[in-house]
């Protein structure tokens, strides 16, 4: 049976190669607008988060340093409440101190501050050199405080030479335990409780150490 024969197709007109030139064409420049789009809002994105992020990190900047000038403001009235007529707490010892300065500095070889004496209490045969801390919770303030009195021997101020060195620790509160570590070292220990400071009840045997 004969098979009936197909009409040969024609190939594509001009028109036809022409239009589906610039269908691709338009097709493409949509793509390409599309992609400037969408790298144009990444590129807002991106700067709207880099803007944020500046933004926090100087908000961030001021609550710290508002946090800092807090802590050290606090750290100051806790200094100056303890240093108000600190000397009386003393007077069952033979010391009679009668005069205290704030913020000794230490100065040594070459003539710059290496530490300095938050309370110095002062008569004419002792001195005592008081480190004060907002918190007293930590053994390494009586470490660090330890290590002061050295220096304050190297670099002996005005107000010690030719006295008799005693050492003490106080705080805005005070931990037990390093309360009894600061005894244990030949340190007083004292507290602010309320508007007044309480001179911390020493152990048995308890022995002033003197430098």
């Amino acid at each position: 049976m004969a098979v009936p024969m197909q009409q040969p197709q024609m190939g594509l007109t001009f028109e036809q190669v022409w239009a589906a030139l610039m269908e691709l064409r338009d097709e493409q420049k949509v793509s390409h607008e599309k992609t400037e789009e969408l790298q144009r809002k990444t590129e807002e994105t991106v700067n709207k988060m880099a803007a944020n992020v500046d933004r926090m990190s100087a908000k961030v900047d001021r609550v710290t340093a508002n946090v800092g000038g807090l802590n050290r403001s606090m750290g100051e009235l806790i200094e100056t409440l303890i240093a108000a007529r600190l000397w009386e707490k003393f007077d069952a010892y033979p010391y009679k101190f009668r005069r205290a300065y704030q913020r000794v500095p230490l100065f040594d070889e070459t003539d710059r501050i290496c530490t300095d004496i938050d309370i110095l209490l002062t008569n004419s045969d002792y001195v005592m050199a008081v480190e004060v801390k907002r918190e007293l919770n930590s053994r390494e303030d009586v470490d660090h405080h330890l290590k002061r009195m050295e220096l304050i021997l190297k670099y002996t101020p005005d107000q010690c030479k030719g006295k008799k060195l005693l050492g003490a620790m106080a705080g805005g509160s005070v931990d037990p335990d390093v309360q009894r570590y600061a005894h244990s070292v030949g340190f007083f220990v004292l507290e602010l409780t309320g508007e007044s400071v309480r001179l911390a009840k020493t152990p048995d045997g308890f022995n002033p150490r003197q430098w």
